[in-house]
C-alpha cells in the first residue's frame, strides 16, 4: 500500500532516482551498520561510511577480512578497504570494490562533525 503521496513507488522511478542521486544523497545511502560493541556504546544502528573508518567484511567471498577504508567511491556506490585486494597476473595488487551493505563498522574516525551527527541521531555523546 502506498504510504506517502510525495514519493513514487514505481520501480522504474526509484531506480532512476537511485542511480542519478547527487553525491550528498549518495553519502547517506552509503551507510553501514555498526558492530554490536559500537551499537551499545553509541546507541545508534548505522552511520555513513568515511575514509579511515575500520570495517569488517561480513558477506561475500572476502568474509572475515578486516581493514581500514582507503577510499569511498561514491560514483560507483563502493568502498575500498586496504586489506581487501586481488593479485593481478603481472603480480600487482588491485583494490576490490565493496558495497557498504556487506561490511560492519568496527572503529570510527571521530571528529567534531561525526560526534555532532551521532548526537543528532539520538546517540550518546562520543568521547
Amino acid at each position: 500500500m502506498k504510504v506517502s503521496q510525495d514519493v513514487s513507488s514505481s520501480r522504474r522511478k526509484c531506480r532512476k532516482a537511485h542511480f542519478d542521486a547527487p553525491s550528498s544523497e549518495r553519502r547517506k545511502i552509503m551507510s553501514a551498520p555498526l558492530s554490536k560493541e559500537l551499537r551499545e556504546k553509541y546507541k545508534i544502528r548505522s552511520l555513513p561510511v568515511r575514509k579511515d573508518d575500520e570495517v569488517s567484511v561480513v558477506r561475500g567471498s572476502f568474509k572475515g577480512r578486516e581493514g581500514k577504508i582507503t577510499e569511498v567511491y561514491r560514483l560507483k556506490y563502493a568502498i575500498r578497504v586496504d586489506k581487501v585486494t586481488k593479485d593481478k597476473s603481472n603480480g600487482a595488487s588491485a583494490p576490490i570494490n565493496l558495497n557498504t551493505s556487506k561490511v560492519v563498522l568496527t572503529k570510527l574516525k571521530l571528529d567534531k562533525d561525526r560526534k555532532a551527527l551521532i548526537k543528532r541521531k539520538g546517540g550518546v555523546d562520543a568521547e
